[in-house]
């Protein structure tokens, strides 16, 4: 039927479809006529043949990636078993009727009300609810980085331990029992034409004073130099509860304490600056003048604009914001900080410990060996007590109510017309007025370079306290105009005390020594006569 129909059979179909391979199909079985004899020794050498082949085509996996493709797959497995976890957490755990959100539902909705504020640093479209955990993550791991990296690096030079020096200040005792530590230079009392004091700045001692002044200087000007430990700094004692006005009221006690019978000047340099401040506003009638350089105020001062406010976040480093908002919600976490920076038992650059950053000049003075060796010894005298609570004390002065504003401090003239009687006794007579604000000259050293005080803060002195005598420094930065500067040193006496004069030596007929108001008065008497 085949060969009636024209076609081929099946096998011979099946047979085209393939090459020879030396098989014939027949009705039977099949024959292998044209395979040749078998030989054991060619076999072999085609087996190794083809097992190279089959190497050079697919190579074997290297343990690399061997450990690759295991972590990959244990990723997965982690994945889905937090996937898993996940869906029986909230189809068991945090639906409404579960026994934890009934006993916790209330007290995690209350912290989380009071935390609400913090979803103001977010993006506007990010959601509160993933960007949470995945910063606080994010925050756990860069700690675990930080305490990995702390190890010993060889190629960076040797860390220099804090050491811990024997007590050495003279002290005295003030009112109510503390002890406050004090040194002096430059003239003795009885023969300063001028004295002034020097509260220091954050993470500073009375052994700065004036970093580097020289005492042929201060003799030539007639100048005693009185600088102090705040309380709970070098070895003055803590304060239980201190604000600006007892730190007022520290300075006034020891100006009388050490034979300051008159009025005396203030300096205040950079964060000793609102100590300054606090002096001119509740000691006014001792102060003769003040000279500030490098002035900080509260970056939270409700009269700032918003210009000044948007120049003081946007230039400040994002750890110093991060400071300033601990200082102001959680001053408890401050501790943790401090404990694994300037309170570690080591030293370190001076930029990281205090959250800055310097400029050109800056740099070139904080290299020196002379700037190191004065900074290593003022910060271990600084943190010779060992506790953070007085540094956050120092932090949180900065940042909240001082009690008053630099606005108080500008003179101004203030008419008393409270009550009944004043206001009719106005009405037929001229209100009792009478001069309010600090009356004495008020001095501000600013460097142009300085990357620790934002402009916005000078501009805000600048327009509350019109006026004081504002310098600025071309190219100056925070630290050069004021550490190891001899002829920067003579223009800030020159320009609060005038010409040298060198120390008292004329007397009364008394024998006693003309004091700092009694030569004030005797030059206005003289201007009176002279006229």
């Amino acid at each position: 039927m085949a060969e009636v129909r024209g076609t081929n059979t099946w096998r011979e179909e099946l047979a085209s479809l393939v090459e020879d391979t030396g098989i014939l199909y027949t009705g039977e079985a099949a024959t292998f006529s044209s395979l040749p004899p078998f030989n054991p020794e060619k076999s072999t050498a085609m087996g190794a043949a083809v097992s190279e082949t089959d190497h050079e085509t697919e190579p074997p996996e290297t343990l690399k990636e061997q450990v690759t493709e295991f972590l990959k797959s244990w990723c997965e497995m982690v994945l889905e078993l937090g996937r898993g976890c996940r869906d029986i957490l909230q189809q068991t755990v945090v639906t409404e009727d579960s026994f934890v959100v009934q006993k916790l539902g209330g007290p995690v909705a209350r912290v989380s009300s009071r935390l609400r504020f913090l979803n103001e640093f977010l993006p506007e479209d990010r959601d509160p609810v993933h960007a949470w955990p995945v910063i606080f993550f994010v925050f756990i791991l860069a700690l675990s980085a930080l305490n990995l990296n702390g190890g010993h690096d060889g190629l960076a030079p040797a860390v220099k331990k804090v050491l811990v020096h024997p007590p050495s200040a003279s002290r005295i005792q003030l009112p109510d029992g503390r002890h406050l530590a004090y040194r002096e230079i430059g003239v003795p009392a009885d023969k300063a034409r001028f004295s002034l004091m020097a509260p220091h700045s954050f993470l500073s001692s009375r052994l700065a004073g004036i970093p580097g002044v020289k005492i042929p200087l201060l003799e030539e000007f007639g100048v005693r130099l009185v600088s102090y430990d705040l309380p709970g700094f070098g070895e003055s004692d803590p304060h239980p509860s201190r604000n600006l006005n007892s730190s007022a009221f520290d300075m006034l006690h020891l100006a009388d304490a050490v034979g300051v019978n008159d009025k005396f000047w203030v300096l205040g340099y950079s964060g000793g600056s609102i100590h300054a401040w606090a002096a001119l506003r509740y000691v006014p009638h001792r102060i003769a003048g003040a000279a500030v350089v490098a002035p900080m105020i509260n970056p939270y001062e409700p009269s700032m604009t918003k210009e000044e406010m948007g120049s003081i976040w946007g230039e400040s480093l994002p750890r110093r914001k991060l400071m300033y908002y601990l200082a102001r919600r959680l001053p408890k976490l401050l501790s943790f900080f401090y404990r694994r920076s300037f309170l570690s038992g080591k030293h370190g650059r001076i930029e990281k410990l205090m959250s800055v950053s310097l400029g050109r000049r800056d740099e070139i003075l904080t290299e020196g060996a002379t700037f190191e060796d004065f900074w290593h010894r003022d910060v271990e005298e600084s943190v010779r007590q060992g506790n953070t609570k007085p540094f956050i004390e120092e932090a949180i002065l900065q940042v909240s109510n001082w009690g008053f504003s630099l606005a108080d401090l500008q003179v101004q003239r203030k008419c008393y017309r409270n009550g009944i009687f004043p206001w009719l006794k106005s009405l037929y007579s001229q209100a009792e007025c009478e001069l309010a604000g600090f009356l004495g000259p008020i001095h501000i050293w600013q460097g142009m370079d300085d990357q620790a005080v934002p402009q916005g803060m000078i501009d805000h002195i600048s327009r509350v306290l019109p006026g004081a005598t504002m310098h600025k420094l071309p190219n100056e930065g925070h630290f050069s105009f004021f550490f190891f500067c001899d002829e920067c040193h003579r223009q800030i006496f020159s320009t609060l005390f005038g010409s040298p004069q060198g120390p008292l030596e004329q007397a009364t007929d008394g024998g006693e020594i003309l004091s700092e108001g009694d030569m004030e008065e005797q030059s206005l008497a003289t201007d009176s006569t002279n006229k």
